[in-house]
């Protein structure tokens, strides 16, 4: 079958989507790149040469990341020059939805290079999909500043912003989310989709404070998508 598939494409970054839980979740079509590129751009090459590794796939890693982001977009964009294939992936999901990677992709197609999307797992269109909230129309938050001021400014202006609200949040702050969301938006339902695609995969459903509720019985952990409904 491989054979009758035509060869990756020089001078290409490729954005490959990583599973983010479930293994099973990686495209034949990622891995498929991942074995014929050049290198591979890594959130977290500890992260990434175990995903590799499990796979049997055997490539030089370069680190990149938010805070090395300038210097290593330079590099991938010389390796393009040189006709190289270049792989990027972040830890989980796709590069780019809240992880590193627009930069170097605005690099890459500012210097005329092919920027090539390889699909996949995403925590956002999977927590949407199975939230029970409209999907016609949604906004994609991502992470709210960490500071309190900010992210009260930041869902008070949502307010009128059409559509479900999809944001991501971290263990550490899920409850504060829920209360600031008590405040703000009291009468919405939400939804907590919680270690989405992994073995606990859980969906929490209610309005703010029925869930800050649960949050006071019990532990909730793991990486969250949290969706609010869309005002009346």
């Amino acid at each position: 079958m491989d054979a009758a598939l035509p060869p990756l494409t020089a001078s290409t970054l490729y954005l490959v989507a990583t599973p983010i839980g479930n293994l099973e979740d990686i495209t034949l079509r990622a891995l498929r790149v991942l074995r014929e590129c050049d290198v591979v751009a890594a959130e977290d090459t500890r992260h990434s040469g175990q995903l590799l590794k499990h796979f049997g796939i055997s490539k030089p890693l370069l680190s990149y990341f938010q805070f090395n982001e300038a210097k290593r977009s330079e590099e991938i964009i010389e390796r393009l020059r040189r006709g190289e294939k270049v792989a990027l992936v972040t830890d989980a999901g796709s590069p780019g939805i809240s992880d590193p990677g627009e930069r170097v992709v605005k690099a890459a197609i500012a210097a005329g290079f092919r920027v090539e999307a390889v699909a996949g797992t995403c925590a956002l269109i999977a927590g949407l999909t199975a939230s029970g909230l409209p999907t016609d129309e949604f906004h994609f938050v991502g992470f709210l500043p960490h500071k309190s001021g900010q992210r009260r400014n930041k869902l008070e202006s949502l307010k009128t912003v059409g559509g479900t609200l999809v944001f991501y949040e971290s263990p550490y702050r899920i409850e504060k989310l829920l209360g600031e969301l008590n405040e703000v938006y009291p009468e919405r339902d939400v939804v907590l989709a919680r270690e989405l695609t992994k073995k606990f995969e859980e969906f929490l459903r209610g309005k703010p404070a029925q869930l800050l509720e649960i949050a006071a019985k019990r532990s909730l952990k793991g990486e969250f998508v949290v969706l609010v409904s869309s005002a009346a």
